[in-house]
């Protein structure tokens, strides 16, 4: 069985801070983004660039923006960027369809500039989808997305979807977009990040889930696809770039996994799939 391996970051810098509410509308809050991007991305540029793997960053336009140096640098390593809207809003908080398509085109003009291309991917900030998220994300020609769970080693197809309130669920047609699914259980933020009343969970059984999680998917998951979802802000604390550093040598170990950007990963799975067809 072959695995695969994809690290993700949001780089999300300043960007969430500043539609965060009252807790969020602070200096204070505002310099644990400045620290993630001035701090936190090149500690985690430099680990993987010590390690030899590709990852993936999930970067708002804003970010691109206002801190364009550890960009061009994850850039110059040979990392994908993917699309994070422009403000990071979550989708299911624009007032309209033309508010949050101004946002994602927004975003895509920040990538151009930094990358000289449009990005293949889309992770949602927050993880959410509007009723226009994925009609968006056809309409700009995106190949994936990187923000649902309805499976945790798979990728699968967008389908469109009816979920009235007084009737059943069904699921529709495929969309043309491959998900790569994620999960909150494999994501620094909720574990790891003091936010409101809820403070960061023990460091060390997080990350001793995370490989555990890994191990279950190289024993009981055929060619699967294992994505880790970190924030600079939070994994670019120390001590946690050294405990990331033994988790990725624990995956490294392991015989026939390999590490991918979430593009590459996904255009492996269609080659399998293409070759067991025929």
């Amino acid at each position: 069985m072959a695995h695969t391996v994809c690290l993700t970051v949001d780089f999300d810098a300043v960007s969430p801070w500043l539609h965060a509410g009252e807790f969020g509308d602070s200096p204070v809050q505002r310099s644990r983004g400045v620290f993630g991007a001035e701090v936190g991305a090149p500690r985690l540029i430099d680990l993987f660039d010590r390690l030899d793997v590709p990852t993936t960053w999930f970067v708002p336009g804003h970010t691109i923006d206002s801190f364009p140096e550890p960009c061009e640098r994850v850039v110059d390593a040979g990392h994908e960027i993917g699309h994070h809207g422009w403000s990071h809003t979550p989708p299911g908080e624009y007032e309209s369809r033309e508010a949050e398509r101004a946002d994602v085109a927004r975003g895509i003009e920040s990538i151009e500039r930094l990358t000289g291309s449009a990005p293949a991917g889309y992770r949602s900030p927050s993880w959410d989808f509007s009723p226009h998220t994925v009609p968006l994300l056809q309409e700009f020609g995106f190949e994936y997305s990187s923000s649902g769970m309805a499976r945790e080693f798979e990728p699968y197809e967008l389908t469109e979807e009816h979920a009235p309130v007084d009737g059943p669920y069904e699921t529709g047609d495929p969309v043309g977009i491959t998900e790569v699914p994620v999960s909150w259980q494999r994501d620094d933020y909720p574990a790891l990040a003091f936010s409101g009343n809820r403070a960061f969970s023990d460091e060390g059984a997080v990350f001793d889930h995370w490989r555990r999680q890994f191990d279950w998917m190289s024993e009981h998951a055929a060619d699967g696809v294992y994505v880790l979802t970190l924030h600079p802000q939070v994994s670019g604390r120390s001590p946690r770039p050294s405990m990331l550093r033994e988790l990725i040598e624990h995956m490294a170990a392991k015989p026939g996994v390999e590490f991918a950007t979430v593009s590459d990963a996904l255009a492996g799975t269609r080659s399998a799939g293409e070759g067991e067809e025929h």
